[in-house]
């Protein structure tokens, strides 16, 4: 598996720091992991590329909840994308479709003409379209770059099949990137199942956050009342040991 390439998906700069210290060869930078990224900070995007040489994909993402958005929020989408790429950004990962799931081709077009060339990657909003072959018909004559995709399933693992099933079809038009579940436990199984020569995973640690402890009754997020003693990190020896894995 020594030509597998592994891309890291990260929440923050110091997630971005650790994942390159750990061997990863791309990683997609966001913010908000738990609402499954959203677009990261010129900020993070510029101390993540200050300290690595690796290859910074940044998400294009106005909100979390599906993929159709308001006008403004394509707007935002739109400026967010000409930000990032004015400060260093590799590429875009984005993903927008119509309210019936379809792929939105104007706006993924849009995006691409911001992009001007780099790389471009139409993520897991794949994985909701009502036909994936239809979806990637249109991303290939569009000149998207890759697909990160879980097979239409909830994890890779799941859909281990029609990953195979993907690249076969596409034939090299496109690059497909199997990415959710993918853990150090199952990831050549992957590679050995699909054919894929990439492959998308998170993995963090959690590190202990003292200046809330005078006052554990307060919480700052919503209804779920995450701890706010705690957050998480990039995990360089997890990261490590599948870069070893994969050769």
């Amino acid at each position: 598996m020594s030509n597998v390439l592994l891309e890291i998906c990260c929440g923050s700069a110091d997630d971005v720091i650790e994942a390159a210290k750990g061997g990863a060869d791309r990683v997609e930078l966001n913010s908000n992991l738990f609402q499954g990224g959203l677009t990261p900070s010129i900020g993070s995007l510029l101390i993540a590329k200050k300290h690595t040489t690796i290859p910074v994909m940044t998400m294009v993402r106005p909100r979390a909840g599906g993929f159709c958005y308001t006008d403004t929020e394509f707007d935002v989408a739109c400026a967010d994308a000409e930000q990032l790429l004015a400060h260093g950004a590799d590429g875009l990962v984005f993903g927008f479709l119509h309210e019936d799931g379809t792929v939105d081709r104007e706006r993924t077009k849009e995006l691409m003409r911001i992009a001007s060339g780099k790389p471009c990657v139409f993520h897991r909003a794949l994985d909701v379209t009502p036909d994936w072959k239809r979806a990637l018909d249109m991303l290939i004559e569009l000149g998207i770059t890759r697909v990160l995709t879980s097979g239409q399933e909830s994890d890779v693992f799941f859909a281990l099949d029609t990953i195979a099933e993907m690249i076969r079809y596409v034939d090299g038009a496109i690059e497909i990137l199997p990415g959710a579940g993918i853990t150090l436990k199952n990831v050549q199984k992957v590679v050995d199942a699909t054919g894929c020569a990439q492959v998308h995973l998170a993995h963090h640690k959690t590190l202990p956050d003292l200046s809330v402890q005078n006052n554990r009754s307060i919480y700052y997020g919503g209804a779920l009342y995450p701890p706010e003693d705690r957050f998480d990190i990039t995990d360089r020896e997890y990261v490590a040991a599948v870069r070893g894995r994969l050769g």
